[in-house]
C-alpha cells in the first residue's frame, strides 16, 4: 500500500529500481552532508568568533597604545604606515557619521559582544564609513593630552574578519559529493543489469520460448537468484519435453484402435444413419487428439522468417474455396510480418474453422496494418463473444457455453492461437464485430527491412 500512496504524493517519480535506489542514496548523501555542515557551522562558529573578537581586540590595543606612545609629530606617517602595510585606517568618530550596519550574522554577533565586553559597550561597529566599505570598530584614546582624547573609528579589511574561501569549501564538497554520487551510480546500475537480463529471459519464457542461460557470476545473492532461474528454465523445458512425449505416445496408442474401430462400423451393416453417427463420434475424438498434440508443441524447430499476410490470405481462401466455403479477403496495404510460417498458418486456420463451426458460414480475412505492425484479422457474423469474456477463452479447456460452445471440441481452438501468436512476440485480440459478430485479431511483428 506505501507505494501507490508514493506515486500518489509523488507522480513524476521514477519506476526503475535503478533511478529508485540511486535517488535514495543521493538523498541520504545530502541529507548526511547537510547534517555535518550544520554540526561543523554551529561548533565552528563560537570558536571563530572569539579568535575574530580577539584579533580585533588586539589590533585596535595596539595601534592605541602605538598612537599614545608615538611623537605627535609622527603620528600622521604612523597613520600611513598602518594603512600602507596593514591595511588598517584610522579616522576621527563623530556621532553624526553616516554607517551602514553589519550583517546578521552568528559569528559577527558573537564577535559584536566579546569586543564590546573587553573595550567598552560604547564600542559601535559597521561595515561601511561614509561610503567607504570594510570591517568598521570604534574605540576611544585617553591620555595625558588632552588634544590626543577623542573617538576614532578603525577599519579592517573585511577579509580578516569574514573568512573568503567558504564558496572554495562550497565547491569542494560539491566535487566530494558528486562523486560519491557517481560511485553510487555504478554500483546500482552493476545491480541493475542482472535484474534487466532475468526480466527479459523471464519474458521469453511467458512468450513459450527458450531463454539464454543467466551468468551466474557477481554478487552470492544475484548468483543465487540467476541459478534458480536457470534451473527452473530448464525444468520448464523437461516439463515440455515429457509433455510432448506422453502426448505423442497417447496419441499413437489411441489412434490405432480408433482407426479399427471406425473400420468394424463401416463394416458391421448398421443403418447407414447409425454408422454416419459414430464415424463422426470417431473423428471428433481423432480431432480432438490432434488438438492436444498441436497444443502440446512448442515451435518445433522452425525460424522466423518474412511471411507476407496479404499472400497467405490468398492461399487460405484459394484452399478453402475448393472445399466450398468462399473466403472474402481485403488486403489494406503491405502487411509483411516476421513469423513462422507454418505456426502462423495453423493459427489463422484454427480461427477459420472455429468460425465456420459456429458463425454458421465463412468468414472474411483482412490484412494491413496497425502502428507500423503487421496483422491480419479473421471475421465472421457468428453470436460473437462478449468483450467480458474475451480474456478468459484464450485459457486451455474453456468454452463459452451460451455463444460458442461445441460441447464436442477440447476448448483448445483459442488456446492454440493464442500460444502461437505468443511465441512469435505477437498479440491475438477478440473483439465484437461492428454490425454483430466476432473479429479475431492477429497482430505481428514487422519484418526486418532489407
Amino acid at each position: 500500500m506505501a507505494l501507490p500512496r508514493l506515486r500518489a504524493l509523488l507522480p513524476g517519480s521514477p519506476s526503475t529500481l535503478l533511478w529508485r535506489i540511486f535517488l535514495l542514496v543521493a538523498i541520504l548523501m545530502l541529507a548526511s552532508v547537510a547534517v555535518w555542515s550544520a554540526i561543523f557551522s554551529h561548533f565552528d562558529q563560537a570558536s571563530r568568533g572569539r579568535q575574530t573578537a580577539q584579533t580585533v581586540v588586539s589590533l585596535i590595543n595596539l595601534t592605541r597604545t602605538a598612537l599614545l606612545n608615538a611623537d605627535p609629530a609622527l603620528r600622521k606617517d604612523l597613520l600611513l604606515d598602518l594603512a600602507t602595510l596593514e591595511g588598517i585606517r584610522i579616522y576621527p568618530a563623530e556621532d553624526d557619521d553616516k554607517t551602514t550596519p553589519l550583517e546578521d550574522t552568528a559569528v559577527l554577533r558573537r564577535v559584536m559582544e566579546d569586543v564590546r565586553l573587553q573595550l567598552g559597550a560604547e564600542t559601535r561597529f559597521a561595515a561601511s564609513w561614509e561610503g567607504l566599505p570594510g570591517f568598521w570598530v570604534s574605540f576611544r584614546i585617553q591620555g595625558d593630552d588632552p588634544a590626543g582624547i577623542g573617538d576614532f573609528w578603525l577599519m579592517l579589511p573585511v577579509e580578516r574578519v569574514i573568512r573568503p574561501h567558504a564558496l572554495e569549501w562550497m565547491w569542494w564538497g560539491a566535487a566530494a559529493l558528486s562523486l560519491a554520487m557517481l560511485g553510487a551510480y555504478m554500483i546500482v546500475s552493476r545491480l541493475n543489469r542482472p535484474l534487466k537480463a532475468m526480466a527479459a529471459a523471464a519474458r521469453t519464457v511467458g512468450r513459450g520460448e527458450v531463454p539464454p542461460r543467466l551468468s551466474e557470476s557477481g554478487p552470492t545473492e544475484l548468483a543465487d537468484l540467476a541459478h534458480a532461474f536457470n534451473q527452473m528454465s530448464h525444468d520448464l523445458q523437461q516439463l515440455d519435453a515429457d509433455r510432448a512425449l506422453i502426448l505423442a505416445g497417447v496419441s499413437h496408442d489411441l489412434r490405432t484402435p480408433l482407426a479399427r474401430l471406425r473400420l468394424g462400423v463401416e463394416m458391421s451393416g448398421a443403418d447407414p444413419a447409425d454408422v454416419d453417427a459414430m464415424v463422426s463420434d470417431i473423428e471428433d475424438m481423432d480431432r480432438i487428439i490432434g488438438q492436444f498434440l498441436e497444443f502440446s508443441r512448442t515451435d518445433g524447430g522452425e525460424a522466423l522468417a518474412p511471411v507476407d499476410l496479404a499472400e497467405l490470405a490468398d492461399e487460405l481462401s484459394a484452399l478453402y474455396a475448393r472445399r466450398g466455403f468462399p473466403l472474402a479477403v481485403r488486403t489494406n496495404g503491405a502487411s509483411v510480418a516476421q513469423a513462422r510460417p507454418h505456426a502462423l498458418r495453423r493459427a489463422v486456420t484454427n480461427l477459420i474453422e472455429n468460425a465456420l463451426n459456429y458463425a454458421g458460414g465463412p468468414p472474411d480475412l483482412e490484412t494491413g496494418n496497425e502502428g507500423g505492425r503487421p496483422l491480419i484479422r479473421v471475421l465472421d457474423r457468428g453470436p460473437g463473444i462478449p468483450a467480458s469474456e474475451t480474456d478468459r477463452v484464450k485459457r486451455p479447456f474453456t468454452r463459452l457455453e451460451s455463444a460458442r460452445t461445441d460441447t464436442k471440441g477440447s476448448g483448445l481452438g483459442l488456446a492454440i492461437v493464442d500460444r502461437i501468436v505468443r511465441g512469435q512476440q505477437g498479440e491475438f485480440r477478440l473483439a465484437p464485430r461492428e454490425g454483430g459478430g466476432l473479429a479475431a485479431c492477429i497482430v505481428l511483428q514487422p519484418a526486418p527491412k532489407s
